[in-house]
């Protein structure tokens, strides 16, 4: 049993989870990880923060502690508020422990998360207090795909991803996509890769509902609208199929997600059409209104520009709702041959599918319910497996 601080075999970086949390800033599925790891891992490690003066190894006590109060559920309305005062009254109680004063004597590490990677102060800490970093890597699109990010971004995740490759010992990618195109940028970069697994992220299961059509066929796109989404492409296939068919005709879309960044175009859309009240924009739904909405769906859509992985993909299969994406190489890994995917700016295509999974029956959709058959879901234990054999083989 542990006992004593600084007696923990592993060590796990929660500087993203308290970071989110002390924001009110609504969960994503990077955040949903961070949380699945600290879930598997908090009762054999200590806490490593990341702050603006440095790193710190946390005692045992102070990590348990802030792992419970990382664990708790969020409260509606005023999380933020409510975290900052536990916190607060946390660092009262235990003052001084973010000092960086422990050893990492040797221990793996483990940082499911990018937060605090792009501060040059993490190499000399690494090397300083002896730990050993298995880093998750979620993507390089701000490096690949600069422009769907912020401004300064691209730079800052070259840092990070630099950071990861100088001091990783090993390094966990949710896909093989992200893992190639990680192996391309070192390579790039003049750096050596290190020992490397893709373990594919454990898939949302959403709450079970009466599955029922809607009255109406209808089709949802999920996640925070931003430029790389490409809601642009769904308006216009919408207005083309109003043009086309008339209001009484089209289907219905519904967008689900708080609204973000790079898509000041799609907002005056938006804002300055009713779409005949074919689209309705809905905001960020808790899971049980998500899985009410899919339920009577024709499909999800998903016509990004680029993912690293993919949860509203895996999840949508999960619950046996069918999916049209883009044709992208790592919806063709995760996809395992079950969504219909198109070019990612071929609107009379989107179009086309679109009107098929609006028929009932429809032959193409009909085709992929067939397929969903196949489709294995991605889930905690393998990914915790592949993660916990990468260790055992660094162990040795």
């Amino acid at each position: 049993m542990l006992a004593r601080d600084n007696d923990a075999p592993l060590l796990l970086d929660i500087s993203r989870l308290i970071w989110r949390r002390w924001s009110g800033t609504r969960a994503t599925g990077i955040d949903r990880i961070c949380l699945a790891w600290l879930e598997h891992y908090s009762a054999q490690a200590q806490a490593v923060v990341t702050h603006r003066h440095g790193q710190a190894i946390l005692p045992f006590s102070t990590s348990q502690a802030l792992f419970k109060l990382l664990s708790r559920p969020g409260r509606a309305g005023g999380d933020a508020i409510h975290f900052r005062a536990a916190l607060a009254a946390l660092a009262i109680r235990r003052s001084g422990h973010l000092r960086d004063r422990l050893e990492g004597r040797g221990r793996f590490w483990l940082n499911p998360g990018h937060t605090g990677l792009d501060s040059p102060s993490v190499v000399p800490w690494v090397r300083r207090r002896h730990v050993r970093p298995i880093h998750l890597v979620h993507d390089l699109i701000p490096i690949t795909h600069p422009r769907y990010c912020r401004e300064g971004e691209g730079e800052r995740h070259r840092r990070r991803m630099r950071t990861v490759l100088d001091t990783a010992c090993g390094i966990v990618a949710n896909s093989g996509h992200t893992l190639g195109t990680l192996a391309e940028y070192a390579a790039a970069a003049n750096r050596i890769m290190p020992p490397a697994a893709v373990a594919w992220p454990g898939t949302p299961i959403l709450p079970p509902v009466s599955a029922r059509p809607e009255d109406e066929p209808t089709f949802v796109i999920l996640g925070t609208i931003e430029g790389r989404k490409n809601h642009a492409l769904l308006l216009s296939v919408w207005q083309q199929l109003i043009w086309a068919r008339g209001a009484g005709a089209a289907p219905h879309l519904v967008i689900v997600g708080r609204r973000g960044w790079q898509a000041d175009e799609v907002f005056a859309r938006l804002d300055r059409y009713e779409f005949a009240g074919r689209v309705t924009e809905v905001g960020p739904l808790d899971d049980r209104r998500l899985a009410n909405i899919l339920s009577g769906s024709r499909a999800l859509l998903f016509p990004s520009f680029a993912e690293g992985y993919g949860i509203p993909l895996v999840e949508a299969l999960a619950a046996g709702v069918p999916v049209i994406a883009s044709d992208l190489p790592v919806f063709r890994e995760i996809g395992q041959g079950v969504p219909d995917l198109l070019p990612v700016d071929d609107v009379a295509a989107w179009c086309d599918a679109v009107s098929d999974y609006s028929q009932q029956p429809s032959s193409r959709r009909d085709a992929q319910l067939f397929r969903m058959k196949e489709f294995r879901v991605p889930d905690w234990r393998d990914h915790f497996g592949t993660v916990d054999a990468l260790m055992d083989v660094l162990g040795r």
